[in-house]
């Protein structure tokens, strides 16, 4: 029987108080990182009106500015005028940081003392940061090979800072969220329900000052400059059935740290799959890569978009579980929900012999800790605004899809000596 259903994912600009925290976190990271490769992290942020407290524990050789740059972050952001209650040059920034306990660096010591991370002897003296599980997921349904109500939620928070940052909606504040609902199928996308964008906004617009006037020209403006662009080279697009709504409160002038508070880590779903896939409930932002709730969630996501991208499932999700200070996973689940070209146990087999999974590795593998120069020393504060993974606009090294040729080969040989 023929089952429809909706499925609905949010995003949230970069100007959202939690995004805001989750960038600064990530600029800290990045500055130690580029200065300090050993450099162990956990930073956390706390915006509010005219305040941001950055706490949390570090461990790191290098020399930052902190100070210097949250307000250089948050100036990029676009809070640069005080009378929206919180501006880069007057808040107050208070910088209350620990050492990291000595009873979880032990679990990581000792590799980073050496040099070169070759053998396997080498890949298991580094544990893992912390015990915990997380997953990885992928499916067909857009060329990113993401779930399409985020892809596009994403899509359209993009599109929304865009348009503000070079004037074309010079009305517009950084404060915004965004949420699509797609109609399913029998578990394919076939239609565009609902559209649904809230966005800090100036009081008036020109000499428009009606509140009803205002909101009025705020949806005319998005759906042509913001939403309709999106959805240039996606097959499925809005129709006449589709809902907009806009502000649904009538208005969203008063935002950002003035409108409500924000801290790291506060958006786990907007940052990964949109409530798609499951979540071990680890945060990323702040995290240096030591920490599995960042490392092994790209690597559960390289695993499921290559066994995807090698036609092996048309969609897959990827759990690893860690113990604190042990470098091998505990546990590795791989599930197809059915639409496995082969069986899942082989699937298993397969990433067992073709990835690398302890916390060593994926960091070597994904060169996690030595931040490319062509970045200019970002890298962690670009994924901290609209998604972890998928990213079209970055090349982002869990993206790759690097062994999917190797895993359908593979796969080919399994099943033909199966059949011998």
């Amino acid at each position: 029987m023929s089952r429809r259903y909706f499925f609905t994912s949010e995003s949230v600009t970069e100007g959202h108080p939690d995004k805001i925290c989750d960038q600064i976190s990530d600029t800290i990271l990045d500055a130690l990182l580029a200065q300090d490769p050993k450099s162990r992290v956990a930073a956390e942020v706390v915006v509010n009106t005219g305040l941001v407290l950055v706490t949390g524990e570090i461990t790191s050789k290098a020399e930052v500015n902190y100070v210097d740059l949250v307000r250089r972050k948050i100036t990029e952001i676009g809070y640069t005028d005080a009378v929206n209650g919180f501006s880069s040059n007057s808040c107050a920034v208070l910088v209350a940081l620990d050492a990291q306990s000595p009873d979880i660096a032990q679990g990581v010591n000792q590799a980073q003392e050496q040099r070169e991370l070759s053998s396997d002897e080498q890949l298991d003296a580094i544990g893992a940061g912390d015990q915990g599980l997380m997953f990885g997921f992928a499916c067909n349904e857009t060329p990113e090979l993401m779930p399409l109500p985020i892809s596009l939620a994403h899509r359209i928070s993009r599109k929304l800072a865009a348009v503000r940052k070079t004037g074309q909606l010079p009305y517009l504040r950084p404060d915004g969220k965004t949420q699509v609902t797609v109609a399913y199928e029998d578990g394919k996308p076939v239609g565009i329900d609902t559209i649904l964008v809230s966005t800090q906004h100036t009081a008036a617009i020109g000499d428009i000052t009606e509140t009803s006037e205002v909101q009025a020209k705020i949806k005319a403006d998005l759906w042509d400059l913001v939403v309709l662009p999106v959805f240039n080279d996606i097959e499925i697009k809005p129709d006449s059935a589709t809902r907009f709504l806009v502000n649904p409160t009538g208005k969203f002038v008063v935002g950002g740290p003035q409108g409500d508070s924000g801290l790291t880590g506060r958006k786990i779903i907007v940052d990964t799959y949109g409530g798609y896939s499951r979540h071990g409930g680890g945060a990323f932002s702040g995290k240096d890569p030591t920490k599995v709730d960042r490392s092994a969630a790209y690597a559960a996501r390289h695993v499921a978009k290559n066994i995807v991208a090698a036609g092996l499932a048309e969609k897959c999700e990827v759990q690893l579980s860690y113990a604190i200070g042990v470098a091998r996973p505990v546990s590795i689940l791989v599930e197809t929900f059915g639409t496995g070209k082969i069986d899942d146990d082989l699937l298993l087999d397969l990433v067992k012999e073709n990835f690398e999974l302890r916390p060593a590795g994926i960091i070597q593998t994904f060169g996690l800790t030595h931040l490319p120069s062509e970045r200019g020393g970002r890298f962690y504060q670009d994924v901290a605004s609209y998604g972890h993974f998928g990213r079209p606009d970055l090349d982002l090294p869990w993206e790759q899809t690097d062994k999917a040729a190797l895993l359908k080969e593979a796969a080919s040989q399994s099943l033909s000596a199966a059949t011998v």
